[in-house]
């Protein structure tokens, strides 16, 4: 009988998923932490756009991202981009971070966890602006308290050698990822969605970044209009190629505001949750088991979301995907 992998059991189940949160279980060395700590992400707008909403590549944005730059949950900045001095700056973050702080209390108190934050800049391309704007930014969220880390949401296209320079620099004085938004290898599908990037993109910059020891977390959609179950499955299989640090995914919401209510409204990605699972759990058994997942589930808030109408309860979803996966004994790797 083969014997499955179980990455993590502290929370008196067995885990068969190598989830981030198991992750920093194992490697609070990483963050220069003592265990145990409980490491959380503060979702931030940090004020940046896209090369394909200001018109150098394109506009519109990708047809599925919302008008947030699918950062529905992230806290802005008050101020105006490029032209705070660092003290208010610094101020601002620190204030953001803290409404984030606020909105996680409950889930996570601190007089119940050693809670220790990464500064998680979601919104739209945290890389396309000046690098002294990146950097002014990122050095002001580095010095909240609490803060251990960053984790640093892009596309493949937006990551110059100015930019790299400072994210090596970044890298070699706090804990640090880069997580490149791709979607999918196809790209017909890149092209039909206004992703205005390419594979050969996503190709060049994870080389670019992991030649200066970056980790990269690649975020792939399920899904996407066009794709069948097998060209799903081959993005996973292709970027598991790469020596990449995590992986995100998740299923595609059409939500008001996007393109997708204009092009598509009537478009369904998945008929139902059995359906999803089903797919991703296939997903997870090509997946080395040393690639860390970040998300396996997507939701969208419920006031703006409109397919799957299921997607929104995550915590079903979650608990649905680890109780088949027990059914069926397999785990993250089975069939690598």
């Amino acid at each position: 009988m083969e014997q499955p992998i179980i990455f993590d059991t502290s929370d008196g189940q067995q885990l068969r998923i190598n989830m981030i949160n198991s992750w920093f279980k194992n490697h609070y060395e990483e963050l220069g932490l003592d265990a145990p700590a409980k490491i959380v992400k503060l979702s931030l707008d940090g004020g940046f756009t896209c090369p394909n909403r200001d018109g150098s590549k394109g506009t519109g944005g990708c047809l599925f991202c919302s008008e947030s730059g699918s950062g529905d949950m992230a806290s802005s900045l008050t101020g105006t981009p490029g032209s705070e001095s660092s003290d208010v700056l610094c101020d601002d973050l620190v204030n953001a971070m803290h409404r984030q702080i606020q909105l996680l209390s409950e889930k996570w108190p601190s007089e119940k966890y050693d809670v220790k934050y990464l500064a998680y800049f979601q919104s739209h391309t945290n890389t396309y602006a000046s690098v002294s704007e990146l950097r002014q930014k990122f050095e002001a969220a580095l010095k909240a308290p609490g803060v251990v880390g960053l984790a640093i949401a892009t596309r493949p296209d937006c990551l110059p050698n100015d930019v790299l320079d400072l994210l090596s620099e970044l890298n070699k004085k706090t804990f640090l990822w880069v997580e490149l938004g791709l979607q999918t290898i196809h790209d017909e599908t890149a092209s039909a969605m206004n992703l205005c990037h390419t594979l050969a993109d996503y190709d060049d910059a994870v080389r670019r970044l992991i030649a200066r020891g970056i980790r990269v977390v690649t975020h792939l959609i399920l899904g996407l209009p066009g794709e069948t179950r097998e060209m799903m499955l081959a993005s996973v299989h292709y970027v598991c190629k790469k020596k990449i640090f995590g992986l995100k995914l998740h299923m595609l919401n059409v939500v008001r505001g996007s393109g997708m209510v204009q092009t598509m409204p009537d478009y369904i990605p998945f008929e139902s949750m059995e359906e999803y699972i089903d797919l991703l759990i296939a997903a997870l058994e090509i997946i080395p088991p040393e690639i860390t997942l970040h998300r396996i589930s997507g939701d969208a808030p419920r006031s703006t979301l409109i397919a799957p109408e299921w997607s929104y309860k995550k915590r079903t979803i979650l608990n649905n995907i680890h109780r088949e996966m027990r059914q069926r004994n397999t785990w993250q790797g089975r069939r690598v």
